[in-house]
């Protein structure tokens, strides 16, 4: 209900007047469209606001609104005074901040805020005090007291601006809350006030000082106690003051936890003197009140002198106690390195390390008056302070560090900066054992500076040997001279029980090769967070070669090296050989190509054949691609299924079937093994010539990719496996997915089944299709009748499965779309015999079957109880153009333009394929999103062949019928054209074309004589009007081909847009005109559709006889430059009254197949009940002459002339609707 209201709002709104000042919908229409909905009780409040909304017409900035007291809560006396009292509140909804045109309401800021609401005393003269009060606030509406009946000012969350800054500053802050704190001493009261009174930027604030609670503090720890004199050190809860949250209306506070020093305060003294004297060196934060001894006590934290902040060296200084080496020496040297560190990001200091923080200490090194020791540090080494922990951020946890014994003596020597220069330095450590003092250095390389792959390779020199020290030594080398960081290129000793499927491929006199695979894969790069390698290829394969030890440096060595990558060395357990672990590559290619992976399987595989082998292998080793794979396989018979012969004869076989792995794609590197196309279609196609198999194979690729062979186990004949491909395309197209399907259906009609596999098998698309299909009528569901037509029935009803959109290779089956769509199902009357002529007429339909303005046939299908055949197409919800006229009549021209054009583009894509409609009329033509032409030609009845009728049939309905046609001339092209023009001409009136006429053999001849439909009362844009003469032009060769009708609408479409164009000017006059017209003046488009139809007037197509028609012609002054309509109305009325009358053959016309409906209305809804013309007929009038009968006998133009025309269909029919006789 929200949503509808919302909706009715916003449409209502659309037609409100623009602001005059503004020409545009502002703030100030915003405004008075409320001005209802509220009142404060009394006008001069009333008209002080309004008055302020109806000046804010773009800045609301100094807008005032009425707020009901009940959106303020919190609400509480800050002031009083004998004037007026001052209250502080939280407003609910928050101040305007700009209109909200989707929610059609304000959009507010500042939800909750804390607001001031002062009294206004005086509600008789309110406008003078309240500009007494505003002289000097910011201010956002009036409220009233529901209790005193006070009306309140609410001003900003302030009694007064800052003087001094002329903002609501720090000091506004500080100044509310001063009610709410006392230290219980008014001199403390007065030193923390004064403070905050100077603190107006964010940057003075530093220099606040605030009453802090004691029991803000925890972890309090005294360490000097005599008297008055008290020094403790605490943790403060809260932290101190950064700056005003004004979403919060609170203090943001920074540091929380953090460690502060409480120091007795003697009030008894200068107070303010003995303030400033601890402010000078210190960060004062404050004052508090230990409660036990009612001592008031300075709340601060050292300072650095040097940096006039707090820095790394106080965070260090506050925790000197905590710690000591033992060595008066060491403890001075490293206090000295933290407070020289004045940076508060990084540090640099160095630290006393607990040696019990260490582990995996090893030896490395050892003299006579030294150790070195690698060990790995729990903590790492310090970051920067953490504010919010209160404690050192550290970083490079568990990482190695050296320790080096140092001599004391010469901590500041020559030794120890030489030692420092090449290492960071992190601090000192004490073995508990030997009492030797260490120094913490990064375990770094003294050439690189950092810990590059060297370092890591020597951390792990003692936990591997290969039992050969000439061995070591070359690994150990290559190792030591890896200082890359980034990737490893080392050699390494590699466990023989890291390898897997080791297979030996080649073997002489002094040397064996295997192929194996590596369960780690080889070194990439250092992992800083695992401490260890991180490694790649899992799994790879490699080549393990054995190795004379004694060439390990020779020539031999250099060769195999020159064109492999080296991994490292391994020893076979069993044969007690080292073996060279070597990549497994193409010497060609120089990496793993195809050809290798094929190798790595060539042993698992063969036909039987030897040729076919060679054949296949040869293949596999001349792929020396990467990406793709263009090699044959040898494919077993078990990996197909679904095998279907296809074609048959004594020379060969063929089958269809289906590939479980489907083609070689590339090679995964991760699971070591190819990536395939599953399930995949494929030919098998038998081999005849195995004494020539490469010259049959030649052949067969010509046109086909080739997979592989297979050998069927029953027959034991050879086949090749290939592509499903279409031949035209050499790829699956349409084509080939509809032919693996077309032995799976059948309409139990051979035509309508070659008809339909026709269509397909045409369908050379690949990612669209327009091809039919077979659709079981049980895939339907709420089958629904809509109407009846001279071919049959329509009914609607949804499709379970929705159209084919695109193949899908994955799933080997068609991807279709809307599912559940609707449809219209056209039930063929007698169609179960279908004739030929029916099968051509749907093949016609399928020349234009994807044309976006063509009515979209998707398929057949059967009603399985009459057994007739059912045509499955677009469902139109908005119905046939006459019912779609019907139901919208504030229809635009440019709107109607633009559906022209589609009506235009669909017939000239017809006329394109060299089809004729023969029937277009405004049932035929169905509205979607745009126009599209329906009835390609299929409205006759389906059992009714033409040829066989007399020569003077015609099928169709009267009114959009060609006068030549009419004349027994043949169908053509241009006859549409003519159609065409009928239909624009219903489009811009929005009436059926001679509604108010009988459809009979002498409105035939009026046709043929000239007469044309009339727009009467209402204004056409000219060029409109001329390019629908031109379509009903009598003379078939004078009319345009639906090509230039297209093009010119297409030109109408973009010019209807632009203001300087002819066309434009011509819709806005005819706009301004037609608009001036009464509702009940004219049955016109645009206003309300008002009409009957003539009882004689039939809609329905249907066999038309006539006989003796005249010859067409135009009236005499068709395109005379006076005439502004269609034809005249002269010639309107001479062609309808001065024409003797004719016998009338009423067996000529054959009655409608559904005599109770006016129009082929097909593929779309019924008419409403409510939209029903009604056909009654009309009380005629009682006969008589004008009263100037005998004065102007002759002149067709006099008074009493014009006056009989206005209802001219009524005063020349009798009651049975036949014309009278003049």
């Amino acid at each position: 209900m929200n949503t509808f209201v919302k909706k009715l709002t916003k449409t209502l709104y659309v037609n409100e007047k623009k602001c005059k000042e503004c020409n545009n919908i502002c703030n100030v229409i915003y405004f008075k469209r409320d001005f209802e909905n509220w009142t404060s009780g009394n006008t001069d409040i009333d008209k002080l606001i309004r008055d302020t909304q109806l000046s804010t017409h773009k800045n609301i900035k100094d807008v005032l609104e009425w707020i009901p007291y009940d959106r303020l809560y919190n609400v509480k006396c800050i002031s009083k005074d004998k004037f007026c009292k001052i209250y502080g509140a939280n407003w609910i909804d928050g101040c305007i901040d700009k209109w909200d045109k989707t929610n059609n309401n304000w959009r507010r800021k500042n939800q909750n805020k804390f607001v001031i609401l002062k009294s206004l005393s005086d509600s008789k003269n309110v406008t003078l005090e309240f500009n007494k009060i505003t002289a000097s606030h910011k201010f956002y509406g009036i409220t009233q007291n529901p209790e005193t009946e006070t009306y309140m000012v609410i001003l900003y969350n302030i009694c007064n601006i800052c003087e001094t800054c002329n903002d609501v500053c720090n000091v506004i802050h500080f100044q509310l809350d001063f009610k709410n704190w006392t230290s219980g001493n008014n001199n403390i009261d007065k030193l923390i006030q004064n403070s905050q009174l100077l603190a107006h930027t964010n940057h003075e604030i530093r220099n606040a000082l605030e009453w802090i609670p004691y029991d803000r503090f925890y972890n309090i720890k005294y360490f000097a106690k005599s008297g008055f004199d008290e020094v403790c050190k605490a943790n403060w809860i809260d932290g101190y003051i950064d700056n005003w949250d004004s979403y919060t209306l609170e203090w943001r506070r920074t540091d929380q936890n953090m460690f502060v020093i409480l120091k007795s305060l003697n009030i008894s003294n200068n107070i303010l003197l003995e303030f400033n004297e601890i402010a000078i060196y210190h960060e004062v934060y404050g004052i508090t009140q230990d409660p036990e001894t009612e001592n008031y006590m300075v709340v601060w934290n050292e300072i650095c002198k040097e940096c006039k902040d707090i820095c790394n060296a106080m965070y260090f200084l506050q925790n000197f106690k905590s710690w000591t080496s033992g060595n008066n020496y060491i403890d001075k040297f490293i206090q000295d390195s933290q407070i020289s560190d004045h940076n508060d990001s990084i540090s640099h200091a160095l630290e006393w390390i607990p040696y019990d923080r260490f582990y995996n200490i090893k030896n490395i090194a050892k003299g006579e008056s030294y150790k070195v020791h690698r060990a790995n540090w729990i903590d790492g080494c310090i970051d920067n302070w953490n504010i919010y922990n209160q404690n050192w951020r550290r970083k490079d946890q568990n990482t190695f560090v050296i320790l080096k014994s140092l001599n004391i003596s010469n901590i500041i020597t020559l030794e120890f900066n030489e030692i420092i220069a090449n290492h960071k330095l992190f601090g000192i450590t004490q073995d508990p054992e030997t009492k030797y003092y260490m120094m913490v250095l990064d375990d770094v390389c003294e050439k690189c500076n950092h810990a590059c792959n060297v370092i890591h390779f020597q951390r792990n020199f003692e936990n591997w040997t290969s039992g050969n020290n000439d061995i070591n030594k070359l690994i150990q080398d290559s190792q030591m001279s890896d200082h890359n960081d980034s990737t490893s290129h080392a050699l390494e000793w590699i466990p023989y029980g890291r390898f897997y499927n080791i297979k030996n491929i080649a073997k002489g006199e002094s040397y064996k090769v295997h192929r194996a695979n590596w369960i780690d894969g080889c070194i990439d790069n250092w992992n800083i967070y695992n401490r260890n390698w991180r490694r790649k290829d899992q799994n790879t394969f490699v080549i393990l070669k054995s190795l004379n030890i004694s060439n390990i440096i020779t020539l031999e060595f250099d060769e195999i090296t020159a064109n492999h990558k080296f991994y490292g060395i391994t020893q076979d357990p069993k044969t007690k050989y080292y073996m060279m672990v070597l990549d497994d590559v193409c010497e060609k290619c120089k990496r793993a190509c195809n050809v290798i992976y094929f190798q790595r399987n060539s042993e698992n595989w063969t036909s039987g054949n030897s040729d076919i082998d060679k054949l296949i292998q040869d293949s596999q080793l001349s792929d020396h691609s990467y990406y793709t794979c263009n090699a044959l396989e040898w494919i077993p018979c078990d990996r197909f299924y679904g095998i279907t012969c296809i074609v048959k004869d004594k020379f060969c076989k063929v089958f269809r079937a289906n590939w479980i792995d489907g083609c070689i794609d590339n090679w995964d590197s991760y699971n070591q093994n190819w990536r395939r196309d599953q399930n995949k279609f494929v030919i098998l196609k038998s081999l005849n010539n195995l004494k020539n198999v490469t010259l049959e194979f030649n052949e067969i690729m010509a046109h086909h990719k080739f997979y592989g062979i297979t050998q069927d186990p029953e027959t034991k004949y050879y086949m090749v496996v290939l592509d499903d491909a279409c031949e035209k395309c050499k790829r699956a197209c349409n084509v080939v997915h509809f032919q693996r399907d077309i032995e799976n259906w059948t309409s139990g009609n051979n035509n309508i089944d070659k008809l339909i596999k026709d269509s397909q098998l045409s369908d050379h698309s690949y990612h669209t299709y327009h091809a039919l299909e077979w659709i079981p009528y049980d895939r339907f569901y709420n089958i629904k009748y809509i109407a009846k037509g001279g071919f049959g029935s329509v009914y609607v009803a949804n499709w379970i499965d929705g159209c084919i959109d695109e193949w899908d290779d994955e799933n080997q089956n068609w991807k279709r779309k809307n599912k559940n769509m609707f449809v219209a199902l056209k039930i063929l009357n007698d169609s179960k015999n279908v004739t030929l002529e029916f099968i051509n007429e749907i093949a016609s339909h399928l020349k234009v079957n994807l044309g976006n303005y063509i009515i979209k046939l998707y398929g057949l299908s059967q009603d399985p109880v009459t057994n007739n055949y059912i045509m499955v197409l677009d469902y139109a919800k908005s119905g046939s153009l006459r019912h779609y006229l019907v139901t919208n009549d504030k229809l635009s021209l440019t709107d109607k333009i633009n559906y022209l054009y589609g009506i235009a583009s669909g017939l000239a894509d017809i006329h394109k394929n060299g089809l004729i409609h023969r029937d277009l009329h405004s049932g035929n033509i169905l509205i979607f999103h745009l126009a599209r032409i329906a009835d390609m030609g299929l409205c006759k009845p389906t059992d009714c062949n033409i040829a066989g009728n007399t020569k003077n049939s015609v099928y169709g309905i009267l009114p959009y019928i060609a006068p030549e046609i009419l004349q027994e001339h043949n169908y053509t092209d241009i006859a549409d054209i003519y159609s065409l023009g009928i239909i624009m001409y219903e489009f811009i009136s929005g009436l059926p074309p001679y509604y108010n006429l009988s459809h009979d053999e002498y409105l035939a001849m009026k046709i043929c004589q000239g007469l044309r439909p009339r727009f009467n009362d209402i204004k056409v844009p000219q060029l409109i009007v001329r390019l629908i003469k031109r379509c009903l032009d009598a003379s078939p060769l004078k009319r345009p081909t639906a090509k230039e009708i297209k093009e010119i609408l297409y030109k109408w479409n973009i010019e209807a847009k632009y203001h300087n164009t002819e066309l434009y000017k011509q819709i806005k006059e005819a706009n301004e005109f037609n608009n001036n017209l009464q509702t009940n003046d004219i049955p016109s488009t645009g206003l309300k559709l008002s009409y009957k139809t003539h009882s004689g007037a039939v809609y329905t197509s249907r066999l038309l006889n006539f006989y003796n028609l005249p010859k067409s012609k135009n009236c005499d002054d068709y395109y005379d430059e006076q005439n502004d309509d269609i034809i005249s109305m002269k010639s309107s009325v001479s062609l309808q009254i001065d024409i003797p009358r004719l016998k009338i053959n009423d067996n000529n016309l054959h009655e409608p197949k559904n005599s109770n409906i006016h129009y082929d209305d097909i593929i779309s809804t019924e008419f409403p009940e409510s939209l029903q013309i009604d056909i009654s007929r009309p009380n005629l009038p009682e006969t008589k002459n004008s009263d100037d009968h005998y004065k102007h006998i002759n002149n067709l133009e006099s008074s009493a002339s014009i006056s009989l025309q206005i209802d001219i269909s009524q005063l020349n029919i009798d009651e049975d609707g036949k014309f009278l006789t003049l």
